[in-house]
């Protein structure tokens, strides 16, 4: 008995484990420098240094503003150095990413620098709202 417990705990825990993977979607992101003010979504309001400016595929009109992502780098865009600290961060969204951004997401430059090496300049990642 015990042990169809165990096994049954650990069965719901790997689906548990492939559902938050299976619902993370994939894009790329850039980065921006400060200042992060005035923004689209709160103007002048201070948001701290978590933040993200949303392109076309998630802004929604400005329904974004104020939703939260947890974005993971998992790969280069380019050819060179593995870009990827093996961390995720969660941001704000904040502010938008006009036609022609280079991601689907624009993390602040604090942001993108917890999770990918700056020199990169564009990385891929998986994001999934918090």
């Amino acid at each position: 008995m015990v042990n169809n417990i165990r096994v049954l705990m650990m069965v719901v825990s790997m689906a548990i484990c492939l559902t938050s993977v299976a619902n993370a979607t994939l894009g790329t992101a850039t980065f921006y420098t400060p200042p992060y003010v005035p923004s689209s979504c709160y103007g002048y309001q201070n948001n701290g240094s978590m933040i993200a400016a949303a392109s076309d595929v998630i802004w929604g009109n400005r329904a974004a503003c104020g939703r939260s992502y947890n974005v993971s780098c998992i790969g280069a865009t380019n050819k060179g150095v593995p870009p990827c600290r093996g961390t995720s961060v969660v941001v704000k969204i904040v502010d938008y990413c006009p036609a022609g951004c280079q991601g689907t997401i624009n993390l602040s430059q604090e942001a993108f620098s917890a999770i990918a090496n700056p020199n990169a300049g564009k990385i891929i990642i998986e994001y999934i709202e918090v």
